[in-house]
Formats: C-alpha cells, sequence, structure tokens
C-alpha cells in the first residue's frame, strides 16, 4: 500500500506555501490545494520579482492560486 501524501497548501492572501492550518504571514486560513508555480524567496529586498507580488519576508511562495 502506498503512502499518503499531504497536500501542500498556499494561502490565497499572500501566498506563501503553509504547512499549518494558517498562514504565517497574513495568520489567514483562507488557503488552497489548487496553485501552481513554486517560487523561493531569499532576499526579499533585492528581488524584482518579490517586489512585484508583494513579498517582503524570505520564503517559499506560489505563482498563482486559485
Amino acid at each position: 500500500m502506498a503512502a499518503r501524501r499531504k497536500a501542500t497548501r498556499v494561502c490565497r492572501e499572500c501566498h506563501r506555501v503553509v504547512e499549518g492550518e494558517s498562514c504565517v504571514v497574513c495568520s489567514t486560513a483562507n488557503l488552497s490545494e489548487d496553485w501552481a508555480g513554486y517560487l523561493v524567496i531569499i532576499d526579499p529586498e533585492h528581488s524584482e520579482i518579490a517586489k512585484k507580488m508583494n513579498i517582503t519576508m524570505a520564503g517559499k511562495y506560489a505563482l498563482k492560486v486559485r
């Protein structure tokens, strides 16, 4: 029998990849399992994509969340 993987969820508000029941950035529980594009921000202060997505904290994010 194959082990079930827990679905990765993403915050619909800030697009952060979430491991718990709520987002650590914006504290919402408005999460989605329907997302696309994986983005890792290391230095948001010097990242053009982070500026365009209004990301101010380093971490893992999704590009598109439904």
